[in-house]
This record gives C-alpha cells, sequence and structure tokens, in this order.
C-alpha cells in the first residue's frame, strides 16, 4: 500500500510539472516530441497529435521533450542531418521558451495550492496566537501574555502559528524581535531565547501559540494561499540551513526516505480513519510539490532554473549561447545531480538500516 500511495504522489506531482511545460509549449507553437512520466525503459506508448506518450518502468521523474531543446538535428535514413522544423524549440521566440520553461514550476505550484484549498477546506488551520507563557522566560518578563496574536517574528510577517516553529529553528537561538497585537493595540517585545535545564532547548517562552479554527468559505482561499506561502518559506529555509551547515545530511531525503516518510504518515493516521490519512497525505504532496517547484528553480544546470539562467543571458546578450556550449553546461551538471542523487539514496538506505 505505501508503495502504491507513493508511486500515485509522485506521478500527480511529475504529471502536473510536465503539463505545465506541455501546455505552454502546445501554446507557443513549439513541437514535444515526447511526454513521459518515470524512468528507465519504456514499459508502454502511444502516438496522438505528434507527440510520444510514455510511461517507464522507474516511477521518478518524467520529462517533456522539445524538438531541437538540445540544439541537435535529427538524421534521416542516409545519416545526413535534418534540418529542425518552424516547431523546434530553438526557432521559437526567447519569451516563448522561457515561458515555456517556467510553466513546469509555476504547475507545481498551483497543484500545491489547489491540494491546500482542500485540506484547508475541509479540516481547520491555525492562526498565530500565545495560549500561555512560561513563568520565568523571556516571553512572560516582556508581559507578553494568554490572548497575544503574533504578527511578525524577526521582522518577517507571520499567518500560521508553524512559522513561529520555522523561524525559530533557523535563528537558533538568536535574539528575535516579536510584534504582536493585544485588543486591537500593536506592542513589540525583544526575546532572548533561554535554556530551559529540564528539556536542554532554548526557549522564547510560549506554552502554546497555535489557535485552531474552521476557515469561512472566504476564508479558505486565504489560508490555502497561506499554506503554500509556508511551504515555500520552509523550503527556502532548509536550503539557507544546508549551505550554512545548520542542518544535517540526515535531513535530507530522495525517494527511499520520500517513501518511508510516505509509510509514516499512513501507519500514524490509520487510526483516526481514512479521511484523515488521505488529509495527511495531500498535506505531504503539496509540500512536495512546492519542494519540486522551488528545486527546478535552482540556478543550476540540467534544471529548468539553469535554462532560465541561459534564456535571461540571450535576452540581455540578444543572441543565444551557443547551443552546443549550453548543452556541455547542461550534461555536466547532470552528471553531478545522478552522483548526488545516488549519494542520497545511499544515505537513504542507511538511515532505513539503522532504524
Amino acid at each position: 500500500m505505501t508503495i502504491l500511495i507513493f508511486i500515485l504522489i509522485i506521478c500527480i506531482i511529475v504529471i502536473s510539472h510536465e503539463l505545465g511545460h506541455f501546455l505552454l509549449a502546445k501554446a507557443n507553437g513549439i513541437t514535444v516530441k515526447e511526454f513521459f512520466i518515470g524512468m528507465g525503459p519504456t514499459l508502454c506508448s502511444f502516438h496522438k497529435g505528434g507527440t510520444k506518450y510514455s510511461l517507464k518502468l522507474f516511477p521518478v521523474g518524467g520529462a517533456c521533450v522539445f524538438e531541437g531543446e538540445d540544439g541537435k538535428t535529427e538524421e534521416d535514413e542516409e545519416g545526413e542531418e535534418m534540418p529542425l522544423s518552424q516547431g523546434a524549440f530553438p526557432n521559437a521566440g526567447v519569451w516563448a521558451r522561457i515561458s515555456t520553461v517556467v510553466a513546469g514550476p509555476v504547475f507545481n505550484f498551483i497543484l500545491a495550492y489547489l491540494l491546500a484549498l482542500i485540506i484547508v477546506g475541509t479540516t481547520y488551520s491555525d492562526k498565530p496566537v500565545v495560549q500561555d507563557v512560561i513563568a520565568g522566560f523571556p516571553a512572560e518578563e516582556a508581559g507578553m501574555r494568554s490572548g497575544d496574536v503574533i504578527t511578525r517574528l524577526d521582522g518577517e510577517r507571520v499567518f500560521l502559528s508553524r512559522e513561529i516553529g520555522l523561524i525559530t529553528t533557523v535563528k537558533q537561538g538568536e535574539t528575535l524581535t516579536v510584534e504582536y497585537e493585544r485588543d486591537g493595540e500593536r506592542h513589540e517585545a525583544v526575546l532572548t531565547p533561554r535554556l530551559d535545564e529540564e528539556s536542554g532547548r532554548y526557549l522564547l517562552g510560549f506554552q502554546g501559540y497555535a489557535e485552531y479554527f474552521e476557515c469561512s468559505p472566504w476564508q479558505v482561499f486565504q489560508y490555502g494561499y497561506y499554506e503554500v506561502r509556508y511551504g515555500l518559506k520552509a523550503t527556502v529555509k532548509s536550503l539557507q540551513m544546508l549551505i550554512q551547515g545548520k542542518a544535517d545530511k540526515n535531513e535530507v531525503s530522495g525517494p527511499i526516505g520520500i517513501a518511508v516518510l510516505v509509510d509514516d504518515v499512513t501507519e500514524q493516521t490509520r487510526p483516526y480513519g481514512v479521511w484523515i490519512m488521505i488529509v495527511n497525505l495531500m498535506n505531504l504532496a503539496m509540500l512536495l510539490s512546492v519542494n519540486l517547484g522551488v528545486l527546478n528553480l535552482l540556478p543550476l544546470p540540467a534544471l529548468d532554473g539553469g535554462r532560465l539562467v541561459f534564456l535571461l543571458l540571450e535576452v540581455v546578450r540578444g543572441k543565444p549561447i551557443p547551443p552546443e556550449k549550453e548543452g556541455m553546461v547542461h550534461l555536466a551538471g547532470f552528471a553531478v545531480l545522478c552522483g548526488l542523487m545516488v549519494l542520497i539514496m545511499y544515505n537513504d538506505i542507511i538511515k532505513l538500516i539503522q532504524s
């Protein structure tokens, strides 16, 4: 069951991403040679409208292949190069190509928002409201008390209670400025986390800071956006922590780690009913979709962000980078990404064995 759910989640996210590329390519008159889901040998395929649609053996990844996107031309039966058609990727306008490349990550964010609407509309959301303060800790000493609504933390606007935990985790014991509202009036406090001997953690002194509520029909759209915003912030801040060395390598997961996470969510929520399990899996899918969208926008070779760098350079220069040079950069980047994926999968296997 875990494997089936994992495959379903990954396929939905990947199809959404590649569908973005596909639809914008078609709208811009770009020829799509193949649209496939998965990797490895082809299990089944069919042709329609000049495009080959394929399902591959390994349910990880996928691609939307455009004519001439790698700068190469096809050869005829006699081994001679065939000229690219008018619908080839390089023959499209630069902004048409930019929109086609950006569409993949954008569709991931759209999928995440649609999932967030379902989650918020059928369950609840949470406001950052202080439930109580711990005696002798910074929050109490600064005069904060139960019912205070936190609006900003360390200069960042806060809409969900989970954002407080996210920011304090990233800052790891640093002094923070807290802005909050009480009876319609705005207040500000500067809090320096203090070590709690019992838990061994540095605390600001909030004894709970979440107020759960059911959204009205209009609030569903508002808090659905806040959910996606939170996923986006969590992804970006996690990347920052990795770069700064604040995050451990064990916090990075590949396909195996995600499958294990799917299993954990399934087993932990099963006792509460099928719908609760489905909602939690949708929440996981929403976060993964945001993750994929953000990661693909990173300016790294072989990713959508890497292609965008070359396209933006073309806008600035007024002419494209030679295809063979761009192809070499993407090939090298793809090799590095494959190596990184192998390391991540190896780390996932080690974590699985140790657990």
